[in-house]
């Protein structure tokens, strides 16, 4: 059996810490997309860690944590990751396992994401520059190294016809910066990458499921930057939904049971692209102020808004979505009022569905007024003692999306998580 835990955004929406609780109730968690331009930030023993490509299990004893096909893997990263979650006094080789089908980020494919995001001038689509689009880009072009490759004799060589092909790429860029450093680090972090187990991730997960082992795949980014569904040209390069989980861990679709969907009880977004709900004003102040709202791999601060249903609904639609947890309710305490986007106004006419190329248009957000609950809700457990204005605000979102929000997420801490009955 096997559960899914994916943003319903565009990410950011805190899904590190609900896999980090949903984790002890399975035998495997699983990364199944994206890359190290994924942050999913922790609060373990009061500490604040992030983790990027490893999976947010890893903190849990006894708990397999599988790097999936799916995921664009950079060891140099991936290194630096372990020897965080080692200063834990975690035990991270033996329970961690990578996929050899996992396609490898090299220093070029770095290069390449500065080069040709440096090249659309204000075009941009606000890339990490981690590597992560142009090493999909070999993936599917069927050019790409991957983890499997580290154990062939032939290794560097065929590096080193793949990073040709990349320098030329790059001279038609006008790319001219010395990466010997980058490539340097690279090697070393190879020859630690090596040292895991390095297995065939879909023979082993269907094994794990046809024993009875349950599985938790945890997603990366939101579903608002899937390459197919998201707000295209600004989005990853990745299936971030729920149809990513077959394609990127190599299981079959009826073996998907649940999918809990994360949002935020507002909006943000990193980078370039639509945000139809965007507030430019003191609001949106507030709202990344109180939130702390920057981003956890590159600290840019994010773009902030209420809450978009319109987009919440169609995410829940691509994805089958069960349930939704609903993190930083906390952050809204202060407000007197709240606003949700019910509705997109566009060339004249209410639409409640997203329209094919948000960015060609002008949208205008139709916004439905609540009262504010005024009150602190971070040391609240019991979902009876939460104010009636809370209340009614999720009582809302849960009729108008059509799915229930199950967990209500009012802190950081592992512990700050109230069930709703």
């Amino acid at each position: 059996m096997v559960d899914v835990i994916l943003g319903l955004q565009w990410g950011d929406e805190g899904k590190g810490k609900i896999v980090d609780f949903f984790a002890p109730g399975y035998d495997i968690i699983a990364r199944f997309q994206g890359g190290p331009n994924a942050g999913h930030t922790l609060y373990v023993d009061q500490k604040k860690v992030v983790l990027h490509q490893i999976p947010s299990g890893i903190f849990h004893e006894g708990k397999t944590n599988l790097i999936g096909n799916g995921v664009v893997l950079d060891p140099v990263t991936f290194k630096r990751e372990c020897e965080a979650v080692a200063s834990f006094g975690v035990d991270y080789r033996k329970n961690l396992y990578i996929s050899q089908r996992a396609h490898l980020i090299l220093p070029t494919h770095r290069a390449l994401d500065k080069a040709s995001e440096s090249a659309k001038g204000n075009d941009k689509i606000g890339s990490t520059l981690k590597g992560i689009g142009p090493a999909y880009m070999d993936k599917t072009g069927r050019n790409g190294l991957r983890v499997g490759d580290l154990l062939d004799k032939n290794f560097v060589t065929e590096y080193i016809k793949l990073r040709l092909k990349h320098q030329r790429l790059l001279d038609g860029l006008n790319f001219h910066e010395d990466i010997s450093a980058w490539e340097e680090e690279f090697f070393e972090a190879l020859e630690f990458t090596r040292q895991f187990k390095i297995l065939n991730g879909e023979y082993f997960i269907n094994d794990m499921i046809r024993q009875g082992k349950t599985v938790l795949a945890e997603g990366a980014q939101g579903s608002m930057l899937d390459v197919d569904f998201g707000t295209f040209p600004f989005v990853t390069s990745s299936n971030t939904i729920s149809a990513g989980v077959c394609t990127g861990l190599g299981i079959a679709p009826q073996q998907i049971k649940e999918v809990i969907g994360v949002s935020k009880a507002y909006c943000t977004r990193v980078g370039s692209g639509p945000f139809p709900t965007e507030l430019n004003d003191k609001t949106g102040e507030q709202l990344r102020e109180i939130g702390c709202e920057f981003g956890a791999t590159t600290g840019r601060p994010r773009r902030c808004g209420w809450i978009d249903l319109v987009a919440l609904k169609f995410a829940c639609m691509v994805n089958g979505v069960t349930q939704i947890v609903m993190t930083k309710a906390d952050v809204l305490d202060s407000f007197e009022e709240l606003q949700v986007c019910a509705s997109y106004h566009i060339d004249g006419q209410s639409t409640e569905q997203i329209p094919y190329q948000m960015n060609r248009i002008d949208i205008r957000p139709v916004l439905k007024s609540f009262e504010g609950w005024k009150k602190d809700i971070s040391s609240q457990k019991d979902f009876r003692n939460l104010p009636v204005e809370m209340k009614y605000y999720i009582d809302f979102i849960n009729k108008y999306l059509g799915v229930q929000v199950t967990y209500i997420s009012n802190g950081p801490d592992r512990e700050q998580l109230i069930k709703v009955h």
